[in-house]
């Protein structure tokens, strides 16, 4: 993606960002744009911040008052501003889980095109990232190249303690392993779902 398809996009996040910090809502960078930040190779045409779902109406309202469009899509775990042709994502809940106060905590102040703001920590995004794939989405790609560029910054024990229900997210790991982008992990053995089942 050249830097004048780029631009527009980072416009858009660096103004939601600002906003947001203004209000003193707190939040973080996620997505693609949190990947690059961090020093990785990811696509950036996904501008995307995370909110406590606490956080949501006060977000609306910060938004809206700096004159930003405030779209609802169908889905109930995000909302969606718009500025400049471009829309950012509001997210409040992750594949992963709800967004709250451990993962804005574990986030890093940085500067992103001259404008600090936090940014998800770097197992945190790949946690995310390895949540989201399902049988209907597992386009492996971007998360061999978040791994490849990430690797330095991860919690390898946290990524493969967070992912080992998701046989997706457990298979995606093991070719990352296999490919010599993680070193593997032993985190004891899987639950014995059959127990769960027992009245």
């Amino acid at each position: 993606m050249g830097s004048g398809e780029v631009q527009p996009i980072l416009d858009a996040l660096k103004t939601v960002a600002v906003a947001l910090k203004e209000e003193s809502v707190p939040f973080a960078l996620a997505g693609g744009y949190a990947v690059y930040a961090r020093g990785g190779a990811d696509s950036r045409h996904d501008a995307d911040v995370v909110i406590l779902e606490e956080d949501e109406h006060r977000a609306r309202t910060a938004l809206r008052g700096r004159g930003l469009e405030v779209l609802e899509p169908p889905e109930d775990w995000l909302f969606k501003v718009r500025h400049g042709g471009e829309q950012v994502d509001v997210i409040f809940r992750l594949a992963s889980g709800p967004v709250d106060a451990a993962l804005l905590g574990r986030a890093t102040e940085m500067s992103v095109d001259s404008v600090r703001m936090p940014v998800m920590s770097a197992t945190d995004l790949l946690v995310s990232k390895l949540s989201a794939l399902t049988e209907h989405y597992c386009d492996l790609s971007p998360i061999l190249a978040a791994v490849r560029s990430l690797r330095e910054q991860l919690d390898v024990e946290l990524v493969h303690s967070a992912c080992r229900d998701s046989p997706f997210a457990r298979a995606a790991l093991g070719l990352a392993c296999d490919l010599d982008l993680l070193p593997p992990v032993t985190t004891g053995p899987l639950p014995d779902r059959r127990e769960e089942t027992r009245p």
